[in-house]
């Protein structure tokens, strides 16, 4: 290996987690997180955090669900686990399906300056359309490039646009501080073919039930009872629908199909993303998993 960084991006459930071991052994490899839900120590089992291994990995499971997280945070650790990994002699490998933490690393940030927080987050959705449509009078653009049903995301927005006077669009605009070189990476994409994926996402969901999902819901619940209720870790995929199993609202089999529909849709988001922003990086479908993993070590060796 010729490069100081490996970068393996893939849809949830595609293999990346076990592929990135595999990969380790054999270049000399540290593992690094690039999920942004994967941080939490609190979800394990719905976040599909990988399970202990020789091989050392970090950015996993390190922060509270208590604690705010952005990619701009993750972008900081992760050049400095980088460049420790680096400085060791080895290989850095960064596996996740969080495409703005890839786009960090490949593109850099803009150094947008710290403002104070607005959060938005306790708005009925009458209150949030209302809210929405008084800054959009105010600017136009202030909300352009953003999912305006993610709150969060809005309240950033408005955030920036109050302390600053611009819009993120305006502030990305500017030139991207860039901590790594185009030459420094080795790209990977895994993307098998859907109709595959949606059968592995159902399988590992059952996988999960049985390891304890329900449990872990129900303490991650007791824990944040007197926190913000729109914290970010509540976006993992299947805390609020198990919440609502366990609070008797809907029957398991509802559980199962909700979260294999939010499941699906995110995955059909991140193929979206590697169509959009990922055109150069190598891609591998095979769904058997051993010709996956001769493909991508005999790749990686010419690399």
């Amino acid at each position: 290996m010729s490069k100081k960084i490996i970068l393996l991006f893939g849809p949830t459930a595609s293999g990346k987690s076990k592929l990135a071991i595999e990969i380790s052994k054999k270049f000399n490899c540290e593992v690094l997180n690039a999920d942004s839900m994967q941080v939490y120590k609190e979800i394990k089992i719905l976040s599909a955090r990988p399970d202990k291994s020789k091989i050392k990995h970090h950015l996993y499971g390190f922060i509270s669900a208590e604690e705010s997280f952005s990619v701009g945070n993750w972008y900081k650790l992760a050049y400095k686990k980088i460049n420790e990994i680096n400085k060791k002699g080895k290989v850095a490998i960064v596996v996740g399906g969080t495409g703005l933490y890839f786009r960090a690393l490949t593109h850099g940030l803009v150094e947008i300056p710290e403002v104070k927080k607005i959060n938005y987050s306790y708005l009925n959705p009458m209150g949030r359309w209302m809210m929405k449509n008084s800054y959009s009078r105010k600017n136009p653009k202030i909300f352009e490039g953003i999912n305006t049903n993610d709150i969060q995301r809005v309240s950033r927005a408005i955030s920036v646009y109050e302390e600053t006077g611009m819009t993120l669009k305006d502030w990305q605009k500017k030139s991207n501080k860039k901590l790594f070189k185009a030459s420094d990476f080795t790209k990977i994409c895994l993307l098998p073919p859907k109709k595959y994926l949606e059968k592995i996402i159902e399988k590992r969901f059952d996988k999960m039930l049985k390891l304890g999902a329900l449990k872990e819901v129900k303490d991650y619940k007791k824990k944040i009872i007197e926190l913000d209720y729109y914290l970010t870790s509540n976006n993992i995929i299947g805390i609020h629908e198990i919440g609502l199993y366990l609070e008797k609202l809907i029957s398991l089999e509802q559980l199962k199909e909700r979260v294999l529909i939010r499941t699906r849709q995110y995955a059909k988001r991140q193929f979206t993303w590697q169509r959009g922003k990922m055109k150069n990086w190598k891609v591998f479908k095979d769904t058997n998993y051993n010709d996956l993993q001769k493909k991508v070590l005999s790749f990686l060796s010419k690399t």
